[in-house]
């Protein structure tokens, strides 16, 4: 097995293609933030701008964060993984303890930093990609061979999990549990053993939404939000009258109804439902483009690094992409009423000052991963192709 060479990159090969499509995500994501928040900035701070000057600076804060970890190698997150997990857990811990985590709507998920409200699973959603990379790239072969290699990794998982759900922040769970089964997949893990572990965690999962008065009420209000349209059912009802108006081309940009107090949360978890409604399917089929391609594009690079041997930087790709990618769906899903209401953000588009900044350094991790494999490939002696330039 190949390692990632010591020598620091003489230069950063910029990814251009995924610059477009994550430049392309966030200025359409910015725009309808702000057709969709300037009412509600009015109400609460007497400021129409309130939300769009605050999401730029999100915007701009997330950018400078990614040009940092752009400059660091991949070798050194591969050696802080556990270290990274490890400080993820003790946020989590911290988050609960009363006086420091910040409660909204019932829930204990924020740490308010110099002015900045971070929620703690999306910092840990980060670090479950660096940690499971780094534990797949070092433990390869027990993972392919041992039956214990699948269960080890999951034990700090469960605690994670554990944590989240005393928040309660159910939607994190199941995509941190995403993230690290999908990546165990791609590693080699045994499908024997994926699949009875798959079983065991939608069993729990099932359970606890069966024993949880408020998720099961969720479960209801999603099979038939009409019965209960002024309370459970309520954000579905209008989220899909979001997408009836909207018909091909939309209402017109800023012209939408149904961000105007109608619409719970039109800024953040229901976001996609504005552009909806404004942009029409035109806008729906772009967004869902954007997140296609960007799936496609780490897995594209995942499989390249895989064949020059660098495996950390592969199962990056994939975690971030699997992430991305699942993130992304399940808040279109919810907001088309495919899936049950769950509190996702739109990766890159929604808004909130920590998930963006947390988002852009994931992006910046991947374009390390395109700009180390450039620079490994310009090593290669010429007559010799181990993989095709991305």
């Amino acid at each position: 097995m190949k390692t990632h060479e010591n020598k620091p990159l003489k230069s950063f090969h910029v990814d251009y293609f995924l610059l477009c499509i994550c430049t392309v995500l966030l200025v359409v994501g910015f725009i309808m933030l702000t057709s969709s928040s300037l009412h509600l900035g009015e109400k609460i701070a007497n400021n129409s701008w309130h939300y769009p000057v605050r999401q730029f600076f999100h915007i701009m804060a997330g950018l400078v964060v990614a040009m940092l970890i752009c400059a660091v190698p991949l070798r050194l997150w591969e050696k802080m993984g556990p270290w990274m997990f490890l400080l993820g857990i003790g946020l989590l811990v911290l988050v609960l303890i009363p006086g420091i985590g910040v409660k909204v709507n019932g829930s204990t998920r924020w740490i308010s930093l110099a002015g900045l409200r971070i929620q703690v699973s999306e910092i840990v959603k980060f670090v479950s990609v660096i940690y499971m990379a780094s534990y797949v790239t070092r433990h390869q072969e027990e993972v392919l061979s041992s039956r214990y290699g699948l269960v080890k990794p999951l034990v700090l998982f469960s605690m994670a999990c554990w944590l989240l759900l005393l928040e309660p922040d159910f939607g994190s769970v199941v995509v941190i549990l995403v993230i690290a089964m999908g990546i165990m997949y791609l590693g080699g893990a045994r499908l024997w053993q994926f699949m009875v572990l798959l079983s065991v965690l939608a069993i729990i999962g099932a359970l606890l939404i069966y024993l949880s008065p408020y998720r099961w009420a969720r479960i209801t209000g999603f099979i038939n939000p009409w019965a209960d349209a002024q309370n459970t059912g309520f954000q579905l009802v209008h989220a899909l009258i979001s997408f009836g108006r909207g018909e091909m081309l939309g209402v017109g940009l800023g012209s939408g109804i149904q961000k105007l107090f109608y619409l719970p949360e039109a800024h953040t978890d229901f976001l996609f439902s504005v552009l909806a409604e404004e942009l029409g399917l035109v806008g729906v089929l772009l967004v869902i483009s954007l997140y296609t391609l960007l799936l496609q594009h780490c897995f594209s690079l995942a499989v390249k690094a895989q064949q020059v041997g660098e495996n950390f930087a592969a199962f990056i790709a994939y975690g971030i992409g699997i992430w991305f990618g699942f993130q992304a769906f399940i808040n279109m899903g919810v907001n088309m009423g495919m899936l049950p209401t769950k509190g996702l953000t739109l990766p890159l588009m929604s808004y909130g000052g920590g998930s963006m900044i947390i988002m852009c350094a994931a992006m910046a991790l991947i374009f390390r991963v395109h700009s180390e494999l450039v620079e490994k490939q310009k090593q290669v002696p010429k007559g010799h192709t181990e993989w095709i330039s991305a």
